[in-house]
């Protein structure tokens, strides 16, 4: 469209860019109650202990999980073929995070209802299962994305998922996962110890440094098993960045290390595992040498990392078809139309910064140390 200033293709890539960064946005910020729910029993021994931990999370839950919802958002909106397969596709696994992530904020209203021990047991547990399920079952997805999906279209472009739910629990998907839920770990541990004191602050500290190490083994077992183990997608016809959407005029072959070819042919994009296993390797020696912020700002840039070492590594792919090739689906025959991309890009231009400007406030006002005191002196505390 002549009056649209910016080309469908450069469109197209900027939606790209910014559906990674609303998932990195998760992945730290919601990663941070996700790895506190998960360490609650390990980190937090008593009623008091556990208490503090809530009084981490509980306040800021809400808003981290803005990005969840923008990220879904921006899938439905911006690549409609991407949420039609996924969402219904992957309908129980996301039945199970939603139904782990419901937990938690029952969890955080009605724990202090009654003071019975088994009673708050029962709901710590709960939150327990609202931080490992999510952190396990993303990476989980992830692996899957890698490996294909089973999913076909007809020729009216309608999508038929042929997998289950226990399809989804292969052994590379596992590990993707366990690197999902290491480094959420990491997220939670660094904010604990930077947030809390004395023995809390202690076994964070501890237990943060052991799942650093594991999501730098992890991550690397995966990258090793990426490039000699796990058939990666190639386009092999013409690719058309400009045309309307259509995932099934394209030609698609798997090759082994498939997955590897974007860093031959933009070796830039090396920076994002390197970032992983920076970020993994500095958040373990910030808690090692009690730099407990250096630790924070290091984790955060792993995360992202390996995140982007995901994206960058599929690039064009969203969602392979292990079904039937051609089906898969790319940055470009996966999108809305370049009206609606436009529209989109000016609306986020608007409320993004919005947003960005009321996160880092809340996590200012709130930023000081958690303690028994504290929670002492503050009635609103959970």
């Amino acid at each position: 469209m002549d009056f649209i200033p910016i080309d469908y293709e450069t469109l197209r890539l900027i939606w790209w860019a910014l559906l990674g960064v609303l998932l990195i946005g998760f992945a730290i910020m919601g990663g941070m109650d996700l790895g506190i729910g998960a360490l609650l029993p390990a980190v937090a021994r008593t009623d008091e202990e556990r208490r503090v931990l809530l009084n981490l999370s509980g306040p800021t839950w809400e808003g981290n999980q803005v990005w969840l919802i923008l990220g879904g958002g921006a899938i439905f909106a911006a690549f409609p073929p991407l949420y039609a397969v996924s969402f219904s596709g992957f309908y129980l696994a996301m039945i199970v995070i939603l139904l782990a992530l419901i937990l938690r904020p029952v969890g955080f209203k009605f724990r202090g209802k009654i003071a019975d021990p088994r009673w708050r047991n029962t709901w710590d547990w709960g939150l327990v299962v609202g931080g490992f399920v999510p952190a396990l079952i993303f990476g989980v997805a992830v692996g899957n994305a890698l490996l294909g999906a089973p999913f076909n279209l007809d020729d009216t472009l309608r999508p038929f998922y042929y997998g289950n739910f226990f399809q989804l629990l292969m052994p590379f998907a596992l590990l993707c996962g366990l690197v999902s839920l290491s480094m959420l770990l990491v997220m939670g541990a660094v904010i604990i110890a930077k947030r809390t004191e004395g023995v809390i602050a202690e076994r964070a500290s501890l237990y943060g440094q052991w799942a650093a190490l594991a999501a730098i083994v992890l991550f690397a077992l995966g990258g090793v098993w990426i490039a000699f183990g796990i058939d990666g997608y190639v386009i092999t016809s013409a690719v058309v960045t400009d045309a309307p959407s259509n995932p099934l005029t394209k030609t698609v072959v798997r090759q082994t290390g498939g997955w590897l070819s974007n860093y031959s042919a933009h070796p830039w994009m090396i920076v994002a595992p390197l970032l992983g296993f920076a970020g993994m390797a500095g958040a373990w020696l910030g808690l090692r040498l009690k730099r407990n912020i250096t630790a924070v700002v290091a984790a955060g840039a792993g995360v992202a990392g390996i995140v982007a070492t995901a994206g960058l590594s599929m690039f064009p792919f969203f969602l392979p078809s292990s079904y039937n090739l051609t089906a898969s689906l790319t940055v470009w025959d996966a999108s809305s139309s370049h009206l609606t991309l436009f529209i989109m890009l000016i609306a986020t231009l608007i409320f993004m910064p919005i947003i960005l400007l009321y996160t880092t406030w809340v996590f200012k006002v709130i930023s000081g140390p958690v303690s028994t005191k504290s929670l002492g002196r503050n009635p609103n505390a959970y």
